[in-house]
């Protein structure tokens, strides 16, 4: 994998879905998905509850069929394979560990079921367990492990399996946000030590930025966009993008003109008389940075800046054109 904020290196895509289509009920919930995943790529799905995101990892692993379109798999057409003949290894967020057996039997038992002899077990579980620091933790039930630690052996028993294609379902999300910060380094660095593609599904934004390469935002069981995180953050295609994408959310004043002007909050500036006069609604001190809700004669602007500015009565707030990002008041596509 490469850095989240570097656009990767171009090269043939080891996982395409081509015009992926799911409908339940008369109702599209993937509509025309194409996507391409480069080996040893990491790629998260993001986008609200419902959009797909979770569908599209099921049609990959051949839990669910689509009605149209096509899985390709390092060239090999596994749409309607069944799962067994696919290779994919899929974590979900409930990590479905055995209760009674410990995590070296978690993690051996699925070779044992496969037929790999008890030396290459033995070997591979060992191999594992101190590639993710779970050595001094092989012979504890899962009931006896936090859930960070419970994380981990999940991962290991997928790695195990040696995929060819790595799938993550929403890993952290039933884990605290203190704990979900300190392990995407990790868990960055163990996806970043195979060289399968990996799919990882997410509705946290920070997660996604600070774990894959590019980012496809999900609406609607539609693609509204895939890119770096910087692309998406920096250029986005539509106004859905804009607000989904950044925290605090951009904000958006329509114009006379039918378009909408999107500024970040922390591109506004405190300025001279020619800013616009606002006054505040509410602030939230963060140590280095404050939050701001102010009113404004074009609506409630969100803004962010360092936690020294003095805010006083006469504000006046401004921003450099270069950061505007203008959208279609229609369609919300960017213009």
């Amino acid at each position: 994998m490469t850095d989240p904020g570097m656009t990767t290196t171009t090269s043939a895509p080891s996982l395409r879905l081509d015009n992926l289509t799911r409908r339940i009920g008369g109702r599209a919930i993937i509509d025309g998905v194409d996507l391409a995943v480069a080996p040893g790529e990491c790629l998260a799905l993001l986008g609200p509850s419902g959009c797909g995101k979770s569908s599209v990892l099921r049609l990959i692993a051949g839990l669910d069929t689509p009605d149209a379109g096509r899985i390709l798999l390092e060239g090999d057409d596994i749409t309607r394979k069944p799962p067994q003949r696919r290779q994919v290894a899929l974590v979900f967020q409930s990590y479905a560990l055995y209760p009674h057996l410990n995590v070296s039997r978690n993690l051996s038992l699925g070779m044992e079921i496969r037929g790999v002899p008890a030396q290459e077990r033995e070997r591979e579980v060992t191999s594992v367990l101190a590639m993710l620091q779970l050595t001094e933790l092989a012979q504890r039930l899962p009931a006896e492990l936090s859930g960070g630690q419970r994380q981990r052996v999940a991962l290991a028993r997928a790695l195990l399996r040696h995929p060819r294609v790595f799938l993550l379902d929403e890993p952290m999300s039933n884990l605290d946000a203190q704990l979900r910060e300190e392990l995407r380094p990790q868990l960055r660095s163990i996806l970043c030590a195979g060289s399968a593609p990996v799919i990882y599904v997410t509705h946290d934004q920070q997660e996604a930025m600070g774990i894959a390469d590019r980012i496809a935002v999900l609406s609607n069981g539609r693609v509204q966009q895939c890119g770096t995180p910087k692309d998406l953050y920096l250029t986005p295609a539509n106004m859905f993008v804009a607000s989904f994408i950044g925290r605090p959310q951009i904000n958006l004043l329509p114009q006379e003109d039918g378009t909408v002007l999107g500024i970040r909050p922390e591109h506004l500036v405190a300025t001279d008389d020619s800013g616009i006069p606002v006054r505040v609604l509410n602030r939230e001190w963060h140590g280095a940075s404050q939050q701001l809700l102010v009113s404004s004669p074009q609506g409630d602007l969100r803004w962010t800046c360092d936690g020294a500015q003095p805010i006083g009565e006469g504000l006046r707030l401004g921003w450099d054109r270069r950061h505007e990002h203008h959208f279609l008041k229609t369609t919300g596509a960017r213009c």
